[in-house]
């Protein structure tokens, strides 16, 4: 007897809410198992999939217009809480307003009743129960009121409630102060939640606290366990002769590294060599990882609940200790690593691979070399350079060659390169942005990810025709609903996909970003075709690549920082060694929860990378309110314009209330705002001229105004003169202002009147 047995049971036997006394007899529940059948039905209420009900009645949530899912709150005061498990004719989403959130806080586990819903995509709710909260910890801003009573403003502001700290457990933090704490007590109806600060992070404009506080905020572990870098530690820092047993030795080839100035763990290396055929002979070595790292260590375990590391501007979280990422697993120069190749063997005209060979290996790299330092042999051709790698020169000019037969390989097949250029935020001393630069992307990058996709297809293929289960990196073809939205917008634009929706392949969306290249647009609609592309993601099947165009696709090259290229390695090792049935179906049933946990924890990473650079962007803009900057539209929606920088690379927003020269409709499937007076038009990739006008840190906002209204609507106001404010008078203003106006009345009554006036002068005649 299990959960699943028992739901399914209640879902096929049982059509009413019932009590325990119903379900054991209904359900035919032996006496001896009742105990168990109790504890049962309690992880089924705690998991959500049961709802108790009054009068200690047990049901179905699908069953009784509830939904179980995760709230999600807005700064606003209101939530949505996404179905866990949606019925066919159920909502997927709904909609929670703030008197409803029932003290549920952003990220909680929650039960909703829809008391109203229009359609699948529509509803309406109330949260009636809390089945679990999201994070009992909150970083936030320390603060005291003017009583002295000390509370924490929470920096993620979907969590939209403060919290009192009790006398003495502030860890002595001051005002100001950005701090951990953990909750105490839950908020209730009666009164807020309590916490007790149990780390103190300081000023938040030091330098390093902006990172740790988003390293909080995301729950990303920081510091490895005590058992995780003990399990470092007793690997040793060097291979050992034992290690290398049975394994081919690729020590005498020529292989090099190529990575970026900074980078310590280098996960891959090339060998390659031209064959007398003609064809290319490539080998792509990647650090054997799985080899030191045994599933169920400490070391595994935890690279498993991190699943990746997470790269900041200032430095690293990394998946493994610095023992291994950057010591015994790096492939270093001058020094043995244990490696798993992937030779393949390249046909020179077609770039298809006619023959690969799969190897346990050990390398004895050549070369650390960086992207700069290859550039300028291939293109910049340095003689400088050149003579200081004059032994590696021919190499990398057979790698340029088989660069470019690969990549027009990918291009004939349709997979989809957007190129589109990224920023480089360069950090000074003081944790701050001293410049946002245009990211150099050289041939030697291009190269290398070609190499690397190559490889990554190539095990794909290889384990989906040895049925060897293992994790794939998958991306789905496009939304139709989607691709029609994007169609609109291009076809106002003059472009098109040229294809049905419901035929679209990914050479369409290739020769369209071939066409928009160099154009003004081409960025925004790059963009929003990236929007209506589905989000890649691992899974157990392997149901192909939209974007990169190939129907096999897994990742390899990367397991020093990535979970699911471990899963991957493992797969080989084991596909090689032969693997047995109980050990195969075991796998199965693991792969999907491991899919879905290293897609969610890839996703948290890049929102966290994401979040903590836009947030240095808002800062590096503090000092410059009034600047007027050049820009284009990245976005549009009922409250106005994204607009991303030019110049700085930096997102910020025109509000539709600073566009006051008219009244702009949102036109949503064309992502445009029309003036309805003057038919002013601003759309999606228009270039427009902007003046900042407003750095709000607390909220981490650039609010900007677009120049050409600004200066209309001063103009106008100029031309009009002064004129009465219809603004509501502040306090300290009404109280100016009732005194004005009595002062007049005041003086109004003890003037004479026009017959009292001509009285008074009569009788001053008559003294004359």
């Amino acid at each position: 007897m299990n959960n699943e047995d028992v739901l399914q049971q209640i879902r096929d036997k049982v059509d009413h809410p019932a009590t325990v006394k119903e379900l054991l007899q209904v359900l035919r529940i032996p006496r001896e198992t009742r105990v168990t059948f109790k504890r049962i039905l309690k992880r089924l209420v705690d998991a959500g999939h049961l709802i108790e009900i009054r009068g200690e009645r047990y049901g179905l949530p699908d069953k009784m217009n509830l939904v179980v899912g995760r709230v999600s709150t807005n700064p606003r005061g209101f939530g949505f809480v996404e179905a866990e498990r949606p019925s066919d004719d159920g909502p997927t989403s709904i909609f929670i307003p703030g008197v409803h959130l029932n003290q549920a806080m952003h990220g909680d586990r929650v039960v909703v009743r829809v008391e109203r819903a229009r359609d699948s995509d529509r509803a309406e709710g109330r949260i009636i129960r809390i089945l679990e909260r999201g994070t009992s910890a909150i970083v936030g801003r320390y603060d005291e009121d003017e009583r002295g009573r000390g509370f924490v403003v929470p920096f993620d502001r979907r969590l939209v409630m403060d919290v009192e700290v009790p006398s003495g457990e502030s860890m002595g933090a001051k005002p100001g102060e950005m701090v951990t704490l953990t909750i105490t007590t839950w908020p209730t109806q009666t009164r807020p939640a309590q916490g007790r600060v149990f780390e103190v992070l300081g000023d938040i404009n030091a330098p390093g606290v902006d990172t740790a506080v988003i390293i909080r905020k995301y729950n990303l572990a920081d510091a490895h366990s005590e058992e995780a870098v003990a399990e470092a530690l007793k690997l040793g820092s060097a291979v050992k002769p034992r290690d290398i047993e049975g394994r081919t030795d690729f020590r005498e080839w020529p292989t090099v590294t190529i990575d970026g100035e900074h980078a310590r763990d280098f996960d891959d290396a090339i060998s390659l060599d031209k064959l007398a055929n003609g064809n290319y002979w490539l080998a792509v070595h990647i650090a054997d990882v799985s080899h030191y790292v045994t599933e169920g260590s400490a070391l595994d375990k935890e690279a498993y609940e991190r699943s990746t590391s997470v790269y900041f501007p200032e430095r690293a979280v990394h998946m493994f200790p610095s023992e291994l990422s950057t010591g015994l697993c790096s492939l270093k120069p001058d020094v043995d690593r244990l490696v798993q190749s992937c030779l393949m063997e390249v046909d020179r005209k077609s770039g298809q691979v006619v023959r690969y060979e799969m190897h346990d290996g050990v390398i004895h790299s050549h070369a650390r070399m960086t992207y700069t330092e290859v550039s300028q042999i291939l293109t910049d051709r340095d003689p400088v350079v050149r003579k200081k790698y004059q032994a590696l020169v021919a190499l990398f000019e057979r790698m340029h060659e088989l660069f470019a037969i690969l990549n027009q390989r990918r291009r004939r097949r349709g997979s989809v390169d957007f190129d589109l250029k990224e920023s480089e935020i360069q950090i000074g001393d003081d944790g701050m942005i001293e410049a946002i630069v245009a990211a150099e992307r050289n041939v030697a990058h291009r190269l290398i990810e070609e190499f690397m996709l190559l490889a990554n297809e190539t095990v794909a293929e290889h384990l989906e025709k040895q049925e060897v289960p293992t994790l794939y990196r998958v991306h789905e073809d496009p939304d139709p609903v989607k691709v029609e939205q994007f169609e609109q917008f291009i076809g106002a634009l003059g472009y098109a996909l040229t294809a049905p929706a419901d035929r679209l392949e990914p050479r369409h969306f290739q020769r369209l970003v071939e066409k928009i290249r160099g154009t003004p647009e081409e960025k925004p609609i790059a963009m929003l075709m990236l929007r209506t592309m589905q989000k890649a993601r691992y899974e157990e099947n392997p149901i192909g690549h939209f974007g990169l165009a190939t129907r096999h696709y897994a990742h390899f090259t990367s397991p020093i920082r990535r979970y699911p290229d471990l899963v991957v390695h493992r797969s080989l090792r084991e596909s090689r060694r032969g693997m047995s049935e109980e050990r195969s179906a075991e796998l199965r049933e693991d792969l999907p929860d491991m899919g879905r946990h290293t897609s969610e924890r890839e996703r948290r990473a890049n929102d966290a990378e994401r979040e903590l650079v836009a947030w240095k962007k808002v800062r590096f803009m503090a000092d410059k309110v009034g600047d007027q900057f050049t820009g284009f539209v990245t976005g549009v929606s009922a409250f106005g314009l994204h607009i991303e920088l030019v110049e700085h690379f930096v997102e910020g927003m025109v509000h539709v209330s600073t566009m006051a020269d008219d009244y702009y409709r949102f036109v949503e499937k064309a992502h445009l705002l029309k003036g309805e007076k003057h038919g002013r038009v601003y759309r999606l990739g228009d270039k427009v001229s902007v003046q900042v006008i407003r750095v709000d840190l607390d909220r981490r906002l650039i609010d900007l105004g677009l120049t050409e209204i600004l200066e209309a609507v001063s103009k106008s106001e100029r031309n009009r003169g002064p004129r009465r404010s219809t603004a509501r008078p502040t306090r300290e203003a009404r109280r100016t202002q009732v005194t004005r106006e009595e002062r007049t009345r005041r003086t109004k009554s003890t003037r004479p009147g026009p017959r009292e006036r001509a009285f008074k002068k009569a009788a001053r005649r008559k003294k004359r």
